[in-house]
């Protein structure tokens, strides 16, 4: 085997497909039991909702190749109508401002119809789900990486397609320099704190009085919240973005409650019986986030490449992902970016 790429998320699986077009080997393996990563996507009643990333913008040139590629079809978020404001006191009010979000992109069928056509375009045995890697060794002639399931894949190259800190906890041998291993361990993971709530109803009735489907919150649960509805047609959505610290969203029940209260003190009566509330909490999700990512982020990172991150074990380990990614890190575009970059030395 050449290159194994470990990380089936949005950049793994654009390395992949670069190498596949380029008659390269190489073998793409995931934890979890599907491809995608932080992409992921519930479908609910003929609609569609993100409940990782939901958002791309004009001037980032590598997704918007990859729809046209594709044949995927973009639409902009929704965004006409008052916006709600909810003080630390619960007091609501109206007509603070208009969407947040308005010139935003969003993809028909959900973000992972487009990490669904990367998978697909890929070799059933070019990929492997389900297959957690534990251990990476290596030797005088390549570098073994052991899965939990005993087997043993060999590589000549091993690209590390995942967010550094979790990347941080694969043993390896020889031990990576204690620095390199410190800049993994330090940055932080893009949306790895996050946890975010989707309500499905029959109805856009927000969209009938007026509102946006935007609203911002001091008081919470949901600190900032959005219209998620699908391009035409329903069912349809309103998402939120949960702001209490991770420790203090562990009883998923009582957290179901305030989030149904708070929908009916911003949107009213009506918010109260969401077909379903799709809840996802990132924060607990091992193969994206670690303890050191339950810290909030105020702001997003500057995230780069960290110079003692480059020429691992002569070359024959990279680190790749969005958190790598100089110019758009952290976002869907930084994903694309660092396995450009990656096929780029790959190459070489």
């Amino acid at each position: 085997m050449s290159v194994l790429i470990i990380g089936g998320g949005l950049s793994g699986l654009a390395l992949a497909h670069s190498l596949e077009t380029r008659g390269k080997e190489y073998l793409l393996i995931e934890a979890r039991g599907r491809f995608g990563g932080r992409i992921k996507t519930e479908h609910d009643g003929g609609g569609y909702f993100d409940i990782g990333p939901a958002w791309f913008w004009p001037g980032q040139p590598r997704i918007a190749a990859l729809i046209e590629k594709f044949g995927l079809e973009k639409f902009d978020q929704f965004a006409v109508g008052d916006l709600i404001f909810e003080n630390e006191n619960a007091h609501v009010q109206r007509g603070r401002g208009f969407s947040s979000m308005e010139g935003s992109w969003r993809l028909k069928g959900g973000l992972a119809a487009m990490t669904h056509a990367l998978a697909h375009s890929l070799p059933e045995q070019n990929k492997l789900l389900n297959a957690v890697v534990t251990n990476l060794t290596r030797t005088e002639t390549h570098v073994a990486a052991t899965l939990n399931t005993g087997e043993t894949v060999a590589a000549q190259t091993v690209v590390l397609s995942m967010p550094p800190r979790v990347a941080a906890n694969i043993t390896l041998d020889p031990a990576l320099p204690q620095a390199a291993l410190t800049s993994m361990q330090k940055v932080p993971t893009w949306m790895a704190g996050q946890a975010k709530a989707v309500a499905v109803y029959d109805t856009a009735f927000w969209r009938e009085d007026g509102l946006s489907g935007d609203a911002q919150s001091r008081f919470g649960p949901m600190v900032e919240i959005h219209d998620a509805s699908p391009a035409t047609g329903g069912p349809f959505a309103l998402f939120g973005f949960i702001g209490v610290p991770p420790q203090a969203r562990a009883d998923e029940q009582a957290l179901r409650q305030n989030i149904i209260a708070q929908l009916v003190r911003l949107f009213g009566p009506k918010a109260a019986t969401p077909k379903h509330l799709h809840i996802k909490d990132w924060a607990f999700d091992p193969y994206t986030a670690t303890d050191a990512d339950h810290a909030p982020l105020y702001a997003h990172p500057t995230y780069s490449m960290p110079a003692n991150l480059t020429g691992l074990w002569h070359g024959n380990l990279h680190v790749s992902g969005t958190e790598v990614a100089p110019q758009f890190g952290g976002y869907l575009e930084g994903a694309l970016e660092a396995a450009e970059n990656t096929l780029t030395i790959l190459e070489r």
